[in-house]
């Protein structure tokens, strides 16, 4: 983003220009917020042979006519001239008048006379050297682009006005093909009917025909790229650090303690939902986590102990529901007629056997959204009307919410299950330490799953810190060390670590977890081996005889994962030796599909791969010729090309021959 701003700033310090720049990105990304916090701030803080800039900003949205542009201008320019108004806005913090306001000046103070008396002082009025132009939201107006584009080009060809252009060229260029649609059709039904194209018989369907006369006839797109490549020398494609952004949207809420602590710490949630959206819309998060501050005071005003679990499930629906309406992916009655969190599990459920949009799209949300999160409460009704409608029905919300209360009772949760879904300071303080106590015996005995053990873990540091239990921490650090060994006997593998990790809402324990979590993922990594190694063995079992199974299981679950590092080779061979010689070509083929589709993700498995060619090798050695082992010759021929794909690079290499030395 630094080099995005300097580009920019290197066109501002050039002596001599007569170009625009455009930068170019999707609808509510941040470009606005781009321009107002990191390069307009940077422009009128240049110090250029003695003078400084002034930036000014217009946007073309909702503009009619190519006269509104220019009022814009002269108004914004000329605020500038008058004293008091100048002096005003400094005393009050403004940049620019705000639009209602314009409408109320009276615009005689702008022709001849300033409020104050003076006249206006023609020599900076006429100064265009230290002026910076620019002009956002140029597919908006309401004006031909190409006359906007035009326009500007008089101060950029003529004036040399430093100019730069914000708009977002996907819209741009579908409102360039859909305006007027209707008549350019009548036109270009017309245009072929009077030349006879319309009754040739051509393999190409009368829609086609009609639409690349609409483009050969009207091609404003061509237009456009003509006068963008006179006036436009620099086009810059902005991608937003939406770390930052949104760092920027939740300073927001410092005024608001609760919510901004909930919301910084559960931030990686945030960013992943609004990744899960698919969009770059930061508009539609800002609305989200506004509408959000308002779901969060209602609960924490009426629940006051509501589950942590439940308000981090509530933060996901709100932003998932949010921009699923407003970013145009549904309409809204996808989820109108769904009254509760039962009936919306029971349609996830049902949507596997009926033939249903509704429950296809829903089933797709969820999987969606809710990846890698586990909840059993994950539909508000009372969250759906309020961002469907804007109205919060208060009667639907404590409905809500008492059916939460009592299918998610906290005093039956499991002790460990309390301290992860809760708050800690939320636990009354004649429960804490029973709470203590049980989640050490939990952790003693193993029955905890691995990743919730380092979790707990982190809370047992950072209570240590505060003095909130009386053990020390080389106690705590045997006691939890121990608990991961016989939990492990149990545990699955985690695949999802870092988002798991990212849930911990403790701060400054990070010195204490580091030999926790090289414990943790050193076991981890033996249970994905594990996990593996009975994967290897349930579908390799398949071959020879139940061949189906083993191609459809290959294909699902192990085209990108080294399986064939998790079972034993010369099993291996024995298998493949006694598959058909239609399925020993099958499988050859899926190899080498497999390493040109996935050739880093199977790199582990090569030693392995060496190893069955090698036992193939020694086996067909010597043997009279028949089908069977010209099939293996082959089978070996391939893998032998697959090796040759990784013996090329140096760290493969390297790996082989410790390996063989070994």
């Amino acid at each position: 983003m630094e080099d995005l701003v300097e580009s920019i700033l290197d066109y501002i310090r050039s002596d001599y220009t007569d170009y625009a720049i455009m930068i170019n990105g999707e609808w509510g990304s941040g470009k606005t917020y781009f321009w107002n916090h990191k390069i307009r701030r940077k422009i009128e803080s240049l110090q250029l042979n003695g003078k400084t800039y002034t930036t000014i900003y217009m946007s073309l949205y909702g503009i009619s006519n190519l006269e509104e542009i220019s009022k814009k201008i002269f108004i914004e320019t000329t605020q500038l001239m008058d004293r008091n108004l100048k002096k005003y806005m400094d005393s009050n913090g403004q940049t620019t008048i705000p639009e209602y306001a314009k409408t109320g000046l009276d615009m005689a103070n702008f022709f001849g006379v300033s409020q104050n008396g003076d006249k206006l002082d023609y020599g900076e009025f006429f100064s265009t050297d230290d002026k910076v132009l620019c002009f956002d939201d140029l597919e908006r107006a309401n004006v031909d682009v190409i006359d906007i584009l035009g326009y500007i080009n008089n101060f950029v060809e003529h004036d040399h006005i430093k100019t730069i252009i914000i708009c977002n060229e996907k819209e741009l260029s579908t409102k360039l093909k859909s305006n007027n649609l209707e008549m350019k059709t009548f036109i270009a039904t017309y245009l072929l009917d009077k030349q006879g194209d319309l009754k040739l018989k051509t393999d190409k369907p009368i829609v086609e025909r009609i639409q690349d006369e609409i483009e050969y006839v009207f091609d404003k797109a061509n237009d456009y790229e003509r006068i963008k490549e006179k006036l436009i020398g620099e086009t810059f494609e902005y991608a937003p650090e939406f770390n930052y952004i949104i760092n920027g949207l939740l300073m927001r809420y410092e005024n608001y303690p609760d919510l901004i602590r909930f919301l910084r710490e559960n931030t990686n949630l945030l960013i992943s939902t609004f990744n899960k959206s698919g969009t770059r819309n930061l508009r539609i998060l800002k609305h989200a986590l506004n509408d959000f501050k308002k779901i969060f005071d209602m609960v924490n005003k009426f629940y006051p102990n509501t589950n942590h679990r439940i308000l981090q499930t509530m933060l996901i629906f709100t932003i998932a529901i949010s921009f699923e309406i407003k970013a145009g992916k549904i309409t809204k009655d996808k989820f109108v007629n769904i009254e509760s969190n039962e009936e919306y599990k029971a349609i996830l459920v049902s949507s596997r056997v009926f033939m249903d949009n509704r429950q296809f799209y829903i089933k797709e949300f969820d999987n969606n959204y809710y990846y890698n999160f586990k909840a059993e409460y994950r539909f508000f009704k009372f969250i759906e009307i309020y961002i469907r409608t804007r109205i919060f029905d208060m009667k639907v919300f404590k409905d809500n919410m008492e059916v939460i209360i009592n299918t998610i009772d906290t005093d039956k949760l499991p002790a460990y299950k309390r301290l992860l879904t809760e708050e800690y300071w939320k636990i009354p303080d004649d429960q804490f330490d029973r709470i203590i106590d049980e989640i050490i015996e939990d952790v003693k005995n193993g029955n905890i799953e691995l990743i919730q053990i380092v979790k707990i873990y982190a809370y047992f540091m950072y209570f240590i810190k505060k003095g909130l239990i009386s053990y020390d921490q080389k106690t705590i650090r045997t006691i939890f060390f121990n608990g991961m060994n016989i939990a492990s006997l149990t545990s699955s593998y985690c695949d999802n670590v870092e988002e798991q990790l990212a849930e911990i809402a403790v701060e400054d324990v990070e010195n204490e977890m580091e030999d926790i979590l090289q414990h943790f993922y050193d076991i981890n990594q033996k249970l994905k081996d594990k996990m593996y190694m009975e994967k290897a063995d349930e579908i390799f079992k398949s071959i020879p005889m139940k061949m189906e199974q083993f191609y459809d299981k290959f294909d699902r679950e192990c085209m990108n994962i080294p399986i064939f590092k998790y079972y034993d080779t010369f099993q291996m061979f024995q298998r493949i030796s006694c598959a058909s010689n239609e399925d020993i070509v099958t499988i050859k083929e899926k190899l080498a599909d497999r390493v040109e589709r996935y050739h880093d993700e199977i790199e582990p498995e090569m030693p392995n791969i060496r190893k069955l060619k090698q036992i193939i090798d020694d086996y067909i050695q010597g043997k009279d010729t028949s089908i069977k082992i010209v099939m293996l010759q082959e089978f070996s021929n391939e893998l032998g090309n697959i090796l040759s794909k990784y013996e090329m690079e140096p760290e493969f290499e390297t790996e082989t021959e410790e390996d063989e030395y070994v």
